[in-house]
């Protein structure tokens, strides 16, 4: 069921972004998009609360809610035919697309996604014995250390921030120079510092440097929080690069802002 709606989204969000611009109606397609885009996010909380991942948690509960508000506004923008320029609710859905279009792909169909993450689990290993850790292989994806066995899952691979950057790069019209230079400093370097990401948290788990917490502390925490810090450095050297992002981050965060503080002033106002 929700796979099915994980595609009709892509599939609204597609049409809106390739139909010509002067069919007014091609602006609810994406809104319609937007709207079961949420959806989507709004179910993901019930894995994350079985994994005791909170931060996922609040993450994808705040992704739903930004999804609300971007085909709330689209569909205003559809009957009011006030557009903003630049077009940001219309970059924000290429760029969303583009990147759904590459990652589901990998989430839904089982040989794409046994491949990465088996390709994942050979380089996360390959790395390990490089640093002459004594990890083994116990199943296509499961790596163990001193009796403690660590699953390489989809999330391991890093996937979904590679779709991310590839959608933005994507979406932007720049020099194919500039695109390809965005593409170098970013797809690659978050798909390596993945692999060090997952050796960390194996090594740190089968060695138990954090004590009996030590899985949740390098994953949950430490590894989250390097991650995220990383995805930042990344994105600032991205935007270096294709300064036309700029436009379209700070378009997405304004229009939310925005959302909020109408929304805030007239509950606040009605009582």
């Amino acid at each position: 069921m929700i796979e099915n709606i994980l595609w009709i989204a892509v599939a609204f969000m597609l049409l809106g972004s390739i139909i010509p611009k002067s069919f007014r109606p091609r602006r609810a397609l994406s809104a319609a998009g937007w709207a079961f885009f949420s959806i989507h996010w709004f179910y993901q909380p019930l894995h994350y609360i079985e994994i005791k991942d909170y931060f996922n948690v609040a993450l994808v509960i705040t992704v739903g809610i930004v999804c609300l508000i971007i085909a709330y506004t689209m569909l205003k923008e559809y009957k009011d035919g006030n557009i903003s320029s630049p077009d940001i609710t219309t970059m924000a859905t290429s760029a969303t697309a583009l990147g759904s279009l590459f990652y589901f792909p990998f989430a839904q169909m089982e040989f794409l996604n046994v491949w990465i993450i088996a390709q994942v689990t050979d380089n996360v290993l390959w790395m390990l014995h490089l640093l002459n850790v004594p990890a083994e292989l116990t199943a296509w994806n499961k790596i163990a250390l001193s009796g403690y066995q660590v699953e390489i899952i989809l999330a391991c691979t890093a996937i979904e921030s590679i779709a991310l950057f590839i959608g933005l790069i994507a979406s932007v019209n720049a020099p194919f120079k500039r695109l390809a230079a965005a593409f170098i400093a970013s797809v690659p370097v978050i798909y390596i510092l993945n692999i060090i990401r997952d050796v960390f948290v194996i090594m740190a788990y089968g060695y138990q440097w954090f004590g009996p917490n030590s899985f949740e502390i390098a994953h949950h925490n430490i590894a989250k929080i390097g991650s995220g810090v990383a995805l930042f450095v990344i994105a600032y050297v991205v935007m270096r690069i294709l300064p036309e992002l700029i436009d379209l981050i700070e378009g997405v965060w304004l229009l939310v802002t925005r959302f909020v503080q109408k929304l805030f002033y007239k509950v606040v106002g009605n009582q």
